[in-house]
């Protein structure tokens, strides 16, 4: 069976919103980037995902130049580079006729937001018979307000509030919600080695 990589939204507009200052995996990329590393060494396909919302005039509209990989990350020739405007990788993209003419059965997924994103790939993925592995520590996500919570307060109010959900916990439910249902869970470690340095791994084209 053959695997892909599936590296979901780790985009620079991301790093342009106030809340990545509370963000779970500051070096979500540099994880990203040795996973990716593991993937190109076993010759299995990387997929690159962007997400993007034109005319938004927010940092996801392509106008304002952030949706692209954060500094560090580059595709390689070959790699395919899909841009989404839905959650989920699948919905508004080919990713699913790609994988199938590669003939992808199992994919590794991580990227931002943990249970935004990367969670309802994973769902739809399994759901559309591939075998999922879910690299948790791979995964970044943001503080997450309360429904009620009024709109336009500043991060440290959010932060100050009982009621917003931690990354911590947020990490865990994705945990508990994908384990043994829709994906199998993982780390970078178990899957690229571990590191004995922290230096991002390169991922320049070659």
């Amino acid at each position: 069976m053959n695997n892909a990589l599936v590296v979901i939204d780790v985009q620079e507009s991301f790093r342009q919103r106030p809340d990545w200052q509370a963000v779970s995996e500051p070096a979500v990329a540099a994880k990203a980037a040795r996973l990716v590393d593991a993937a190109r060494e076993r010759g299995d396909l990387v997929v690159w995902v962007l997400h993007s919302e034109p005319g938004s005039g927010t940092v996801f509209d392509p106008a304002g130049g952030h949706v692209r990989l954060i500094e560090g990350l580059r595709e390689r020739e070959g790699e395919p580079v899909i841009t989404k405007t839905s959650h989920n990788a699948f919905t508004t993209t080919n990713l699913q006729q790609l994988l199938t003419s590669r003939g992808v059965g199992a994919l590794t997924i991580c990227g931002i937001r943990t249970e935004q994103c990367c969670e309802t790939t994973a769902r739809l993925a399994s759901d559309l018979g591939y075998e999922v592995t879910f690299v948790i520590d791979a995964t970044a996500t943001t503080p997450r307000e309360h429904r009620d919570a009024p709109a336009g307060r500043t991060l440290e109010e959010i932060l100050a509030d009982p009621r917003t959900l931690s990354t911590a916990d947020i990490l865990t439910r994705t945990e508990y919600a994908l384990a043994g249902r829709f994906a199998t869970i993982a780390t970078v470690d178990e899957l690229a080695g571990p590191r004995a340095s922290a230096e991002p791994a390169a991922t320049s084209r070659s």
